[in-house]
C-alpha cells in the first residue's frame, strides 16, 4: 500500500510528510521511504499556531478559521510529497496538537489537533485517517504518546534492549524489550520525558530577537557551562516524578516556564551560553532521570530521532548521564529515517487502521485495552 503520513510536531518547525510503502501483514508491517519533505508553514499562520499554543484566546469563528487553513496547508503537503510518485491510497495525518491536557481522577484527558481530516480527504480526493488520539482518550488513556507500538513493531531487536529517545518540542520514550515471547507487547513501555528542544528553541528566539529559531548543532550550547545546581532545581518539578503512563506539551514547559527558569538563572550570574548550556542539560538529565527512575533497566541502546538527534552537544550530555555501558545511536542508523520517523508513524497508524488492528499500547497510554485509532474520511476531490 502507498500511504503518507502527515504531522507537525510541537516545535510548529512545519509539516513533515511521509511517502511510503507498506507492505507484510499488520503484524509484521515492512515500512520503505519514497519521499520526505518539511513543509514549512506560512510564517503568518505559524505565529497565530504559537500563540494559541501559548494560550491566546480566541473565538469559536477564529477557531474554525484556523481549523481550515491548518487542514489547507496539510492537504498541500499531501499533494506536494506525491510530485514524480503514484498517487498514494491513503494518508494518515496527525494534524497540529494546540493543546493538550492528561487525564485527572474521573475527568478524561482532551487533546486538540487541528487540520481536520474530512477537509484533507475533500482537498485531495484521497481516503484520510485523522483524530488518532479521541479513541484512547475516550476509554480513560492519555492518548500520547502514540508511537511507542510502531517504534516496537519496526525497531524492537530480537536479543537487545532498546530505548527511542524522540527529541522533538517535547521528548518522548518507547522502551523496547527483546522481541521474545507472545507478551512482548505488554512489556513495552512509553512516556513523554519533559522537554525536548522547545526550551532550547524558545531561549534561542528570545535571545537572538527572532533572528534564529534553535541552536543548530547545539554550538552555542557548547560554548557555555551547565549549572548542575539549577538542573537538579529544576529536576524537583513534580512532572518529572510522575510515574507513567503520562504525557505533557506546551502547556507545561511553556514560554511562562522558560521565563521562570530565566528569572532562575540571575541568580547564578550565567551568561547567555551558560543558560543555554544549562537548558540542554535539563533536557539530558531528565531523560536519563526517567530511564534510572521508571525503567525495569538501562537500555542497551539508545536510538534517537527528530531534530534533536542532530544537536552534538545534546548527545555528548545524555552520553555522559547513561554512561559508557550505554550505546546511543540514531534511528537511520538502524534503517529508520529518523527525520520522517513520526511521519512515517501516522502513515502506519493509517494502514492498520483501515486493516482493523488496534493503534494504541494500553501499557504506554493507559488505556484499559486496545483499540482502533483515528477517523477514516472519504469524499471525491474539489
Amino acid at each position: 500500500m502507498l500511504a503518507i503520513g502527515l504531522i507537525s510536531g510541537t516545535s510548529v518547525d512545519g509539516i513533515d510528510a511521509a511517502f511510503v510503502e507498506i507492505d507484510g501483514d499488520v503484524n509484521h508491517p515492512r515500512v520503505q521511504l519514497l519521499a520526505g519533505e518539511t513543509y514549512p508553514y506560512p510564517e503568518e499562520l505559524r505565529e497565530r499556531i504559537l500563540e494559541i499554543c501559548a494560550g491566546k484566546a480566541l473565538s469559536v469563528e477564529e477557531l474554525a478559521d484556523l481549523d481550515d487553513a491548518i487542514a489547507l496547508s496539510f492537504a498541500r503537503a499531501a499533494m506536494a510529497i506525491q510530485q514524480g510518485q503514484p498517487r498514494a491510497e491513503i494518508i494518515g495525518s496527525h494534524g497540529q496538537t494546540v493543546f493538550h491536557r492528561p487525564p485527572d481522577g474521573e475527568k478524561l484527558g482532551y487533546s486538540v489537533q487541528l487540520g481536520r481530516g474530512e477537509s484533507i480527504a475533500r482537498i485531495t480526493g484521497i481516503e484520510t485517517v485523522s483524530n488518532f488520539r479521541a479513541a484512547d482518550i475516550a476509554i480513560g488513556g492519555h492518548g500520547a504518546p502514540l508511537v511507542p507500538k510502531i517504534d516496537a513493531y519496526l525497531l524492537s531487536h530480537p536479543t537487545k534492549t532498546r530505548c527511542v529517545q524522540n527529541l522533538g518540542g517535547i521528548g518522548n520514550v518507547a522502551y523496547l524489550p527483546p522481541r521474545q515471547g507472545e507478551d512482548w507487547e505488554s512489556r513495552v513501555f512509553g512516556w513523554d520525558t519533559g522537554p525536548g528542544n522547545v526550551l532550547i528553541d524558545l531561549a534561542v528566539q528570545l535571545l537572538t530577537d527572532g533572528e534564529r529559531t534553535f541552536d543548530r548543532n547545539g554550538e552555542w550550547a557548547a560554548t557555555g557551562t551547565p549549572c548542575r545546581e539549577l538542573v537538579d532545581r529544576w529536576l524537583e518539578d513534580p512532572y518529572f516524578h510522575l510515574s507513567p503512563p503520562k504525557s505533557t506539551g506546551r502547556e507545561l514547559f511553556s514560554p511562562a516556564y522558560l521565563e521562570r527558569s530565566r528569572e532562575d538563572a540571575r541568580g547564578y550570574d550565567l551568561s547567555a551560553a551558560d543558560w543555554l548550556a544549562t537548558l540542554t542539560d535539563l533536557t539530558a538529565a531528565s531523560i536519563a532521570h526517567s530511564y534510572r527512575t521508571f525503567l525495569p533497566r538501562l537500555p542497551d541502546e539508545v536510538l534517537l530521532c527528530g531534530g534533536g538527534a542532530r544537536n552534538d552537544y545534546l548527545r555528548q550530555r545524555l552520553l555522559s548521564y547513561l554512561g559508557k555501558n550505554v550505546k546511543i545511536l540514531t534511528t537511520d542508523e538502524v534503517g529508520l529515517n529518523g527525520d520522517f520517523k513520526e511521519a512515517i508513524a501516522f502513515a502506519v497508524l493509517a494502514y492498520w487502521r483501515i486493516n482493523g488492528f488496534s493503534g494504541n499500547l494500553p501499557s504506554v497510554t493507559g488505556a484499559p485495552g486496545p483499540v482502533l485509532l483515528g477517523e477514516i474520511h472519504a469524499f471525491p476531490a474539489v
